[in-house]
């Protein structure tokens, strides 16, 4: 049995609410008419509807007016209250203030994406939204997506192709490749790092899933070579810390590489193979898409993006 009397619910719509709160602020029939753009008929059945719903009379004839019963007036600040609540359903979402405002967002990323953008909106944050808080947890596509569905995450920053309507991606850039090795790696030299000399060195890659084959292996058998992977590791920080300490050279996103190759004395330079790039995109399921602060977030995120893109080009 519904908790609802949908009969009285489907007859008490808004104009009959309006009508009603129009009519205890006024107590005069032709003032409410006049001020929602209505014939004196209207307000006539408006009131006889409200009357034969919530069985009161609700207003009496007077000399003066119309006066209110006590049941109306008890009435009076719960109807505003849903009118007040159900505006707030169909006016545009507030201006967002970041300065004041609080609350957590919750974005989901590999460890890559979270190195490269991660820092950087904290320093932003912490200059314009300095009570936000950040969740940041390392998921991938399939992950991510389910996370976005059943509002377990807010904002999803990665690679991610043939997404279902439900979702919506901002694309932030196109990621290349670079290949790193130490500093004093004896293949720190463009012009000793040739497609053989590539693929006979030690490789580590970097696959969550344990994969010890990836895009490179696809285009060295297209040259008929075939290079020797030692190590997959599930993150790209540890790959850098592993090839600082060892002979062994990886082929890892650019952006990563180019922010964190000083930290961990590393030389980088172009692969010397084919490599598709891949879009990096931020997704959003669509349900969010006028949270304000969510929004505010995702802004933020596509200027670093814009403002790396500008200092690489100059």
């Amino acid at each position: 049995m519904s908790e609802f009397d949908a009969d009285k619910i489907r007859r008490l719509d808004m104009s009959v609410l309006l009508v009603f709160l129009a009519l205890v602020r006024h107590r005069k029939a032709l003032a409410v008419a006049e001020e929602l753009g209505l014939t004196p008929s209207s307000i006539s059945h408006a009131q006889k509807r409200l009357r034969d719903i919530l069985g009161d009379p609700l207003f009496i004839r007077r000399p003066h007016g119309l006066e209110p019963t006590a049941f109306a007036l008890e009435l009076e600040p719960r109807i505003r209250d849903i009118v007040t609540r159900l505006q707030e359903v169909v006016s545009s979402p507030r201006p967002f203030d970041p300065k004041s405002a609080t609350g957590t967002v919750r974005i989901s990323a590999f460890d890559g994406e979270i190195a490269a953008h991660i820092p950087k909106l904290l320093a932003q944050m912490e200059n314009s939204a300095p009570a936000l808080k950040l969740i940041v947890r390392p998921f991938g596509r399939k992950d991510a997506l389910r996370a976005l569905e059943h509002d377990e995450t807010d904002l999803a920053l990665g690679f991610f192709w043939d997404l279902p309507a439900r979702f919506m991606a901002t694309s932030l850039y196109e990621e290349g490749y670079r290949v790193v090795m130490r500093r004093n790696h004896p293949l720190a030299n463009e012009d000793v790092l040739g497609p053989e000399a590539f693929a006979s060195t030690g490789h580590a890659v970097v696959s969550p899933a344990g994969d010890l084959r990836g895009i490179v292996d696809d285009s060295l058998d297209q040259m008929g070579l075939r290079r020797m992977v030692r190590v997959a590791l599930p993150h790209f920080l540890p790959a850098l810390a592993t090839v600082s300490q060892s002979d062994l050279i990886a082929t890892l996103p650019s952006r990563i590489v180019e922010d964190y190759a000083d930290t961990f004395g590393l030389y980088h330079c172009r692969p010397p193979v084919e490599l598709r790039s891949f879009p990096v995109s931020l997704v959003r399921h669509v349900k969010n898409q006028r949270n304000a602060m969510h929004n505010w977030v995702a802004d933020a995120l596509v200027g670093i993006a814009r403002a790396e893109q500008r200092s690489a080009v100059n």
